[in-house]
């Protein structure tokens, strides 16, 4: 997904509902798809391959547990349950089943990119393992926060060494100084897309590029971590 920040597959057979999530979810980076019921469900699963699920558990044809189960029958894609207020025996079942969050319906916008951005952070983070980031003449380390550039070790505070990971963790992708700030900052940072630019600088001043890599400014857009 060049360009975005990641691939949602909402399920609601609520079309209104599903239109306020769409647009909350696009506007903070994110492609989607939108389905209403459990068996287009799992067909647009396989299709779209998502990089996270948020489903409703009342459906027609096959219900939202039914859906659930059959996703971790073989995958671990990640899902956040959307349920109606009061339904507790349902948001215990689908833990149990496997789901990585659930939000109550009504909810705010805030809370459910807050929660969305979290799940994905847990999963990128368990899935990389925390790997050392390797490239030439610079290493990065997630685990101790700690970065060497040619063979020295180079002292940064941690939100521009969050900063460094984040884009050098997605290489080649553009990100708008709107989604830097969200997704190092979090959703409710209360500063300006100037941080991310005074970040940027300190960073090019710290690291002066290698041979096949540069923190690359994309004009009218934002910053990628580009390696050639």
């Amino acid at each position: 997904m060049e360009g975005s920040i990641g691939k949602i597959l909402i399920v609601d057979d609520d079309e209104n509902i599903c239109e306020v999530i769409k647009m909350y979810v696009e506007s903070a980076g994110y492609e989607t798809k939108v389905v209403n019921d459990g068996k287009t469900a799992e067909t647009m699963f396989l299709e779209y391959k998502p990089d996270l699920v948020l489903l409703d558990i009342m459906l027609p044809n096959i219900d939202g547990i039914d859906v659930l189960k059959w996703i971790r029958k073989e995958y671990e894609t990640p899902v956040i349950m959307l349920t109606a207020k009061g339904e507790t025996f349902d948001k215990v079942l689908g833990l149990e089943l496997g789901a990585d969050d659930y939000i109550v319906k009504p909810f705010e916008a805030k809370e459910m990119l807050a929660r969305i951005k979290a799940v994905l952070r847990r999963y990128s983070v368990d899935n990389e393992n925390k790997e050392v980031l390797k490239f030439n003449q610079l290493t990065i380390d997630i685990n101790s926060y700690t970065v060497v550039y040619k063979d020295d070790e180079i002292k940064m505070p941690p939100k521009e060494f969050e900063l460094l990971h984040y884009l050098a963790s997605n290489k080649n992708r553009v990100f708008t100084r709107e989604q830097l700030l969200c997704e190092v900052w979090g959703y409710d940072y209360p500063g300006d897309s100037r941080t991310v630019d005074v970040h940027v600088k300190r960073l090019r001043e710290k690291l002066q590029g290698g041979p096949n890599w540069q923190i690359e400014t994309v004009w009218g857009v934002g910053y990628k971590f580009e390696v050639k």
